[in-house]
Formats: structure tokens, C-alpha cells, sequence
């Protein structure tokens, strides 16, 4: 009787331990492990991301920069994938065996039962022949999705680019962006990335055996809407863009044009620059290495992150800042003996000519770096403070016209440029004695200083606007109701009153309107335009080429700098440029003499491609070399010690007005 009893427990038990381990394996199943889920699911129901338009930007006169042209993703299920005639399949979408084989594997690692890309950014044109045979390769399908289009290839600085996002922006993001998703990596792509985007939506999809739609699951109930992102309207003039471009072609350098009562920019070039198509498609990643590669480097945003000297231009800041501080006036009058003294005659800052005496509206307008040689004397040594502490009170000044820190344009990138603390020369000079002599040449824009052209263009602005100035910005406009970012509507005063611009201003025009100034190449008939030009000094080459100006003199509707890397004159070369691109935006014409257009338009002032030395031809030159060293060894002597003389001792006209504006 025990053993019956005894063996009905035993077998209870193993039913019991049967009946749980079956229950305990089903909840595994239907709860824990959803691989079975995701096979059932995708054998009748297909999720289908609905990725949303980014936000479509325009110019300021409502004419497209960037649109959005569509473009399919090809997704595959590995599970699902059965045998397929591998090579239609590969012709169709103009891939290798080798690449077939690489992907699969790559989706496989990703998820068995998950889809993934397969293949990114099918053309239309592709689509369309892969559609014909889509029902024999079960386990693929196709996903829409758009891609940026630039129908005019311009601004590829301004614009910047998309692609897609890495690990660290996935997470970055918490979760908003997932693989195969797409971000702005530049420009105002990556600025308004939170505004452009978009959301993303859902669809549910049925589909048969053989993977085809087949209508839509539970009548969309489940579905989500895709949220296109907001459009933009750019401060940008189309027309205004494509002359500057055309005009800096085979140039180094940027353009940069304002409107100084609202801070919109209305021209942003960066020369040389690239077509932005070329960041779109499947070839993207080659072209970005190639232009990575190009020794021009046009992936370089020279308005805001190149640094200048600015050469001559900095003499209207300078002639604004010592009136504020009462070191001059309009009727101060210094004698021009064809340059500056200074360190107790132990200096010499040459001047392009013989000024005699000078007043400061006549300063300006020929440009004469003796009188600004005086005038910052007065204000660093003239101030009764020691140098140190006086050079605070000057670069204090200067700093209120955006020079020596970012101005907060709507881009990412930006560079402060350089403008030293006192610090850095008592530091230079070992101890707080030095004086105006140990930097003189900042009274010229030359030296330690390097603005961008950016700040260069504000300057302008501020002269414009006498006094003030709007946070310089590409974006005027977000969404349907245009709506204006608050920083971008502050008033901004640059530290000088209004009462001592004037004489300036009289200045900038006389060096453009009368045949004195240095700009007289430059007038615009019917328009009384006022700038300056400047030829920074550049240790590496050739000097540099600037001009800013603004236009018309009363009520200025562009403000505008131009700086061309290694051309020379800034009248010459800069001052042109300003010019027709002034004239194209008021009277939508250029008058410039044909000879003067075709001159700017075809000069070419990129440097030399670089030479790949063949090593065994080095060797065999390096015994001919041998031969001529002991005589080249004294003519290396002498044109090193032309090179390495001080500045300040060469006198002789030529290399002055070479040197010096």
C-alpha cells in the first residue's frame, strides 16, 4: 500500500514539473523572448518609419536655397530573405556580389528578425526598375525618405550639410534620433537642426507571403502622422550670392554684406567654396574626403573663422575711439613728414606719401598711418596711466565694435579673432614700463591684431548706423509666421556717440568721391558710397586685400567687407569687388568698365598646387646641389638679411607703399 502511494507521488510529481516547465517555457516565449513575435508580426505586418520633409529654406525675396527631392531606402529582414537570383538583384541596384554578401551579413548582425538598411538613397530612376521585380525577393522592401537638393549650388558655407548620425549624436540626442537618421552637420543645418528636423510617423502595413502591401493594419488606427519641419527664410540675396561668387572664383578670401539696420547678412561668401550637392547621395562620404583633401581647403568658413589684420580699415575705429576718450577732435591737425617717428627716433613707420599737415577727415581719406601713429601715442601714452593700464582703456574701445570676441552669428563655429590683453606684452617685454613704441603698428590694423571678416563687415554697420548695431544673422525668418529669434533684434551700441561720426563719415566718402581719396577708382555713379580701402601686411606672402564701405551715405541699406588673401591693393582688387556688389543691390545693374570686370573676374590668385618630389630625383640633385652651394651660400646670406631687417628702418618709397597702405 506505501509502495502504491509512494509511486502515485512520484508520478504526480513528474506531471507537476512536466506541466510547470511547459507553462514556464510558453510564458518565455509570449512574455521575455520576442523573436517570435517579430517573426509572426513581419509575416503580416510591416512598420514602415515615415521620415518627415526637413524644413525647406529660402532667400529673402522668397526664392529656394534648399528643397528636399525623394529618395528610397532598401530594407531587408534577414529571416525573411529566401533564395533570390543574386545577380538581378545586384544589377538592379548597381551592386557587386561582394557587397551583396557584406550587407547581408552586416543585417544580420544588426537583427535576424529586425529590418535595417540594406542599401541607402536609391534614385528615383533606380526605384523604379527594382519595383518591376520587387515580388521575387521576399524580405526586402523599399522606404521613402527625402534628401536635401540646392538648385542653385550656392552658399555651401552658409547652408552647411546633413548626414547621417553617429553613436554619440544618437546619444546625445536621449533616444530622439536612431540609426539611419539624419542631422545638420554645418551651417544653418546644424544651427536650426531642433526647428528643421521635423518628427517622425508610423504606418502599418499588411503584406502576403510574399512580402506585398496588401492595405493598411487596423484602418491606420495605430498609425502616427509625420511632423514636416519648419521652413526657413533666409536673410540671404540669391542674386547678391551668385555675383559674389562668381566675382571671388579662383580667390582666396570672403565676402561678407549687411544690412545695417536689421543685422541681416545679404552676402555670405567663403571663397574657394564647393557645390553642396555634392554632400548628398550615396558618393557623399568619397566627396567630403576630396574636399578634405583639397589644399584650398573649401570646407574652411573663412568669414568667421578666418583671422586678419585689417590693415588700414582699423584706422576708422581708431579715429572714433580717441575722439570718445578726447584725445583728438574733428580740428586736430598732425604734420605727415612721409612717416611716424617713434622710440625716440630709434622707429620709423612709413606712409604711402607726404601728407604734410593732416586733419582727421583728410587722415581718413587718404589714409595716413602718421596720423594714427600720433594718435595712439596720445591715447596710450598721453592718458597719464602707465601703458598697461592705458591699453586696457583703448582695447576696452575697441572691443565695444566687436572686435576681439564673437559677435553670436547664427552659425556654428564662430572664431573671436585676436585682439592681446595687456598681459601679453608685459609678459612679451618682461615687465609693465613698455609704452605706444613697443605696438605701434595696432594704430594701423597691423601687428598681433586679426579680425574676422565678419567683424569687419559689422564695423561698417556700426559707421552706418553711427553707433550701434544688430547681431549679425542669416536667419530673418522661422516658419509660416516668420517669426524673429529675440537676440537678434537687440540694439547693441559700440561706446561712441553718435556726434563724433560724422567727420568719419566725410572721410569715407572723400576717399571714394574725390580724386585725392584712395579709393577714387572705386565711386558708383548716382551713388555717394563710403569706405575705406586697407592692404594688410602678410609675412607669409603677399599682402592682403581689403575694402569696407557702405551705402547710400544717408539712410545705408548695405554695409559690406571685402578681403582678397595674397591680391595686393585693397583698391585695386578689393575695393572693385565692393563696388559691383554694391551697385547690384541698389540699382540691380553693374556700370564698372568692362576691362575692370573681366580683369576681377579672371585673375586667379589660388596658390601653386603642390609638387610631389620624386625621391630618387631628389638624390641626384642633391649632387649638382653640392656643386653650387659654397656660391649660393653668400646670396642666401644677403637676401635672408633683406628679408629679416626691421620694418621700421626701411625708408625707401617702393617698399613702404609695398608694406604699408
Amino acid at each position: 500500500m506505501n509502495s502504491f502511494f509512494a509511486r502515485k507521488y512520484v508520478v504526480s510529481g513528474i506531471f507537476i514539473a512536466i506541466t510547470l516547465t511547459l507553462m514556464a517555457r510558453l510564458f518565455y516565449l509570449q512574455i521575455i523572448d520576442d523573436s517570435y513575435i517579430h517573426s509572426a508580426n513581419s509575416n503580416v505586418m510591416r512598420k514602415v518609419i515615415v521620415y518627415p520633409a526637413r524644413g525647406v529654406i529660402l532667400d529673402r525675396k522668397g526664392k529656394v536655397l534648399v528643397q528636399n527631392e525623394p529618395v528610397y531606402d532598401l530594407m531587408v529582414t534577414p529571416r525573411e530573405v529566401k533564395e533570390i537570383d543574386t545577380a538581378l538583384f545586384c544589377k538592379l541596384i548597381d551592386i557587386d556580389k561582394e557587397g551583396f554578401i557584406k550587407r547581408m551579413e552586416k543585417a544580420r548582425i544588426h537583427s535576424p528578425y529586425r529590418a535595417s538598411i540594406f542599401e541607402k538613397q536609391l534614385s528615383v530612376r533606380t526605384w523604379a526598375q527594382y519595383q518591376e521585380y520587387q515580388y521575387q525577393f521576399r524580405g526586402f522592401y523599399v522606404q521613402k525618405r527625402t534628401i536635401r537638393s540646392y538648385p542653385d549650388s550656392i552658399a555651401a558655407q552658409f547652408l552647411g550639410y546633413v548626414s547621417e548620425v553617429n553613436d554619440k549624436d544618437i546619444e546625445r540626442s536621449n533616444g530622439f534620433y536612431r540609426s539611419g537618421d539624419y542631422i545638420g552637420r554645418s551651417g544653418v543645418e546644424r544651427s536650426y537642426e531642433d526647428l528643421i528636423r521635423g518628427k517622425r510617423g508610423v504606418n502599418n502595413l499588411m503584406v502576403d507571403a510574399l512580402n506585398r502591401p496588401k492595405g493598411v493594419f487596423m484602418e491606420g488606427k495605430y498609425d502616427t502622422l509625420a511632423v514636416a519641419g519648419e521652413g526657413l527664410v533666409s536673410s540671404l540675396d540669391k542674386d547678391l550670392q551668385i555675383l559674389g561668387e562668381n566675382l571671388m572664383k579662383n580667390k582666396l578670401g570672403s565676402i561678407v554684406a549687411i544690412e545695417p539696420s536689421t543685422g541681416e547678412i545679404l552676402a555670405y561668401v567663403s571663397s574657394p567654396s564647393y557645390n553642396p550637392n555634392m554632400m548628398v547621395g550615396r558618393q557623399s562620404g568619397n566627396n567630403y574626403m576630396k574636399l578634405l583633401k583639397d589644399e584650398t581647403k573649401p570646407l574652411f568658413n573663412r568669414p568667421i573663422q578666418a583671422s586678419y589684420p585689417p590693415g588700414s580699415v582699423f584706422k576708422v575705429v581708431s579715429a572714433l575711439t580717441a575722439q570718445q576718450a578726447g584725445v583728438i577732435d574733428r580740428n586736430t591737425v598732425f604734420f605727415c613728414p612721409h612717416g611716424y617717428s617713434y622710440g625716440g627716433g630709434r622707429g620709423w613707420m612709413g606712409c604711402t606719401h607726404y601728407h604734410g599737415s593732416t586733419t582727421l577727415q583728410r587722415s581718413v581719406a587718404v589714409s595716413c598711418n602718421t596720423y594714427y601713429g600720433f594718435t595712439y601715442a596720445k591715447m596710450i601714452d598721453g592718458r597719464g596711466l602707465s601703458g598697461p593700464k592705458a591699453y586696457d582703456l583703448w582695447r576696452n574701445a575697441v572691443t565695444q565694435f566687436g572686435i576681439g570676441h564673437k559677435l553670436g552669428i547664427d552659425l556654428p563655429g564662430e572664431k573671436p579673432g585676436l585682439l592681446p590683453t595687456s598681459d601679453f606684452y608685459t609678459k612679451r617685454y618682461g615687465n609693465d614700463k613698455w609704452r605706444s613704441s613697443f605696438n605701434i603698428s595696432l594704430s594701423i590694423g597691423q601687428g598681433e591684431m586679426g579680425i574676422t571678416p565678419l567683424q569687419m563687415a559689422n564695423i561698417m554697420a556700426i559707421v552706418a548706423n553711427k553707433g550701434f548695431y544688430y547681431r549679425p544673422h542669416l536667419i530673418k525668418g522661422i516658419g509660416e509666421k516668420k517669426i524673429a529669434k529675440k537676440e537678434f533684434t537687440e540694439k547693441i551700441s559700440a561706446g561712441v556717440d553718435e556726434k563724433y561720426y560724422p567727420v568719419v563719415i566725410q572721410g569715407m566718402s572723400d576717399a571714394v568721391n574725390t580724386p585725392e581719396g584712395t579709393a577714387w577708382s572705386n565711386r558708383i555713379p548716382g551713388i555717394e558710397m563710403c569706405g575705406k580701402t586697407g592692404t594688410a601686411q602678410n609675412p607669409h606672402g603677399e599682402n592682403h586685400a581689403v575694402f569696407f564701405a557702405f551705402a547710400p551715405r544717408e539712410n545705408p541699406k548695405i554695409a559690406i567687407a571685402v578681403f582678397v588673401e595674397n591680391a595686393g591693393y585693397g583698391g585695386t582688387w578689393a575695393g572693385p569687388i565692393a563696388s559691383m556688389m554694391v551697385e547690384k543691390y541698389l540699382k540691380d545693374t553693374i556700370t564698372a568698365p568692362k576691362y575692370i570686370q573681366d580683369r576681377i573676374y579672371n585673375a586667379n590668385f589660388l596658390p601653386a598646387p603642390k609638387k610631389v618630389v620624386d625621391p630618387k630625383a631628389t638624390k641626384d640633385v642633391k649632387k649638382t646641389d653640392s656643386v653650387k652651394s659654397k656660391t649660393d651660400t653668400l646670396k642666401s646670406k644677403r637676401q635672408l638679411a633683406a628679408v629679416t631687417k626691421p620694418k621700421e628702418t626701411i625708408v625707401h618709397h617702393s617698399e613702404i607703399k609695398r608694406r604699408y597702405e
